[in-house]
């Protein structure tokens, strides 16, 4: 590292012309067991879509932002007497 008005620089592998430049303390870092590249494995979640008229149901009945009782919908696995519940509790 150099030293510019005292303080410290990391080193500069490469300068582009628009002003962004490759540190390589960074550089290393990176490619390091633990880096900021190594990122935990997103595992796939199971899709499925809630029924529109269970959604209306619970946003008619309890008054809530369909985006609450989609939600929740979602958590209880589409389960309409589970959703309410947990909502209502």
């Amino acid at each position: 590292m150099s030293r510019s008005n005292g303080r410290l620089e990391p080193e500069v592998i490469v300068n582009f012309a628009d002003g962004l430049a490759y540190s390589k303390g960074k550089l290393e870092e990176a490619f390091r067991p633990g880096g900021i590249l190594d990122k935990p494995v997103k595992l796939p979640k199971e899709t499925f879509s809630v029924k529109r008229e269970d959604v209306d149901l619970i946003v008619h009945e309890l008054e809530i932002p369909r985006a609450q009782a989609e939600k929740a919908l979602v958590a209880h696995n589409g389960d309409v007497v589970k959703a309410l519940v947990a909502l209502v509790s």
